[in-house]
């Protein structure tokens, strides 16, 4: 168990650190300043990110906690209620230990399902497609870490579903460097889509303009999401309140942004950028009010 929080130190801090700073020493070696073109700074794009990425970080946390709810629905015995940032049940049943794991396996089904429609490339509108790389990065980002965490953790939801399928110490750790394995790969390919949205080819030909297009597009607004999604998940402990969103940013953007550098924007997707906030507002309001007047008093599922 000792190589788990050692393996999350070098893919969460030392792993990204030396590839940003590899960065860094080429453009230093480079000398001067870059002259080519670079993408225009465009708020709307910047806003439109953070309010997508709102979006797409409360549904997958809903998927999650939905998940979590309909398989017990199913039990005898078991009465499970869906709340706007939890569940609960009344009554126990052997399987309810297992399918304490439901709701991190359904969102990982969903990150490659979303994965999947980006690889094919099928959607033309910038704003979707954005909408669909933050529903990519959600699922994974939220679903990667709880591996670890459930393999130190029993008390967990996965920690709980490994110790009802009999896993030992060997294979907990086996599970848990396998998840983390799959961080970097995934963030720099999400990236690449995320530069693909950011702007032209033209304008993301050198280091410098993808570190300052991946910052505009994708470091920034999770930044600036994070007030917004901390709305939807009051009132709770503040710690359940700010530690998933935070995980999810940091696992997944810190490698973003460091390898953003070496990494080329996806070709084949029209260039046109986000050119308004207003659909992606609406649907965070919206959002929030279905949350705060419908989910939050509980839906009893029995």
């Amino acid at each position: 168990m000792a190589m788990i929080p050692v393996a999350i130190a070098l893919t969460v801090g030392l792993g990204p650190l030396l590839l940003g700073l590899a960065g860094a020493l080429r453009a230093r070696r480079a000398g001067g300043p870059d002259t080519r073109a670079a993408i225009p700074w465009s708020w709307t794009l910047t806003l439109g990110s953070a309010l997508l990425y709102t979006l797409a970080f409360n549904l997958t946390f809903f998927i999650q906690e939905l998940f979590l709810v309909l398989p017990k629905a199913f039990l005898p015995g078991v009465r499970p209620t869906l709340f706007h940032n939890n569940h609960d049940w009344v009554g126990e049943n052997p399987l309810t230990s297992l399918f304490q794991g439901t709701g991190a396996l359904a969102i990982f089904v969903s990150g490659i399902a979303f994965g999947f429609l980006l690889h094919r490339r099928a959607v033309r509108s910038s704003t979707l497609r954005l909408f669909i790389i933050w529903m990519a990065y959600h699922s994974l980002f939220q679903s990667l870490p709880q591996v670890p965490w459930g393999a130190l953790n029993t008390g967990g939801d996965v920690g709980v579903a490994m110790d009802y399928l009999g896993l030992g110490p060997t294979a907990k750790v086996a599970c848990a460097l396998a998840s983390m394995a799959l961080i970097p790969p995934a963030a720099l390919w999400l990236a690449r889509h995320l530069l693909g949205v950011a702007g032209d080819a033209s304008e993301l030909t050198t280091p410098g303009a993808r570190t300052r297009a991946i910052f505009q597009v994708a470091t920034l607004p999770a930044l600036l999401a994070m007030p917004l999604i901390i709305l939807f998940r009051v009132p709770r402990n503040l710690i359940e309140v700010l530690q998933p969103p935070a995980v999810a940013m940091i696992i997944g953007i810190v490698w973003a942004q460091a390898g953003a550098w070496c990494i080329a924007p996806v070709d084949g997707y029209s260039r046109t950028r986000v050119e308004s906030i207003r659909y992606p507002l609406a649907a965070v309001v919206a959002l929030l009010l279905v949350f705060h007047l419908v989910l939050r008093r509980g839906i009893p599922f029995y």
